[in-house]
């Protein structure tokens, strides 16, 4: 099994170089980022089985960057920040974090937790395919919701306000896909079986990039919340759909 990778967002380079000798010292492949834009850049392009995530971060802070994490999938999740008060380390395990530890800490029980952490993330079981495969879109026009509309010829997506968006095919397919399974709670794997046409693999991060992509569009006509995270299983697509 290959060793694995942690991700360390924090803006103190101190601080982060010295968790990346502690995790390289232990056989662990380390990466790092000062901000959230380094941290989804990272993430588009590593497979990551930890994230150690600072609260006080430049642009946006750690808590607001767990909760995009949690958008993305299960990726085991760990707060490291110098934030020690009740209110922070309640939010961050309400957000979803896994565990919280507070600096200054101890090296060896940082990696311990963070062995343990991703010892668990790894022998979850496989995810079961369970999109049919004879899934066959209806044959519509368009698909309408909330004010905004789908086009099924052109892959327009139109918001409230008459903003007009080409979709690229998979990002228009996966749109199309919850239209069809509106209030329904599908998997990851009846994302990918439908949009690429092939299985989820183990460390394929197509869906969870193209969620984000979606949610983007959606975000211009306040339809971001429209795609609902259900941890650890999947999503649901929280709109009255007409087509």
């Amino acid at each position: 099994m290959a060793a694995p990778t942690v991700l360390i967002v924090d803006d103190e380079s101190v601080a982060s170089k010295m968790a990346s000798t502690v995790f390289r010292a232990e056989g662990y492949e380390t990466l790092l980022a000062v901000d959230g834009d380094e941290m989804h850049q990272i993430l588009n392009t590593h497979h990551v089985d930890l994230i150690l995530l600072d609260i006080n971060l430049p642009g946006k802070n750690g808590l607001i960057l767990a909760r995009e994490i949690r958008e993305m999938g299960d990726i085991a999740l760990m707060f490291v920040t110098g934030r020690d008060n009740d209110i922070d380390r309640i939010l961050g395990l309400e957000i979803g974090a896994d565990d919280y530890i507070t600096k200054p800490f101890n090296p060896r029980e940082l990696t311990i937790r963070a062995r343990n952490l991703i010892n668990r993330t790894r022998t979850k079981p496989a995810q079961k395919v369970q999109a049919p495969s004879n899934f066959v879109p209806s044959v519509t026009d368009k698909y309408e919701f909330q004010g905004w509309s789908l086009e099924s010829n052109s892959h327009d997506l139109i918001s409230p306000k008459g903003t007009v968006t080409r979709l690229p095919r998979a990002e228009f397919r996966m749109l199309q896909y919850f239209c069809e399974h509106a209030k329904l709670l599908v998997t990851r794997a009846d994302l990918m079986l439908y949009m690429m046409g092939r299985d989820l693999k183990e460390h394929d991060r197509t869906v969870d990039v193209t969620i984000r992509k979606l949610r983007r569009h959606l975000e211009a006509g306040d339809g971001q919340f429209l795609i609902e995270t259900i941890h650890g299983e999947g999503y649901r697509f929280n709109a009255d759909v007409k087509f």
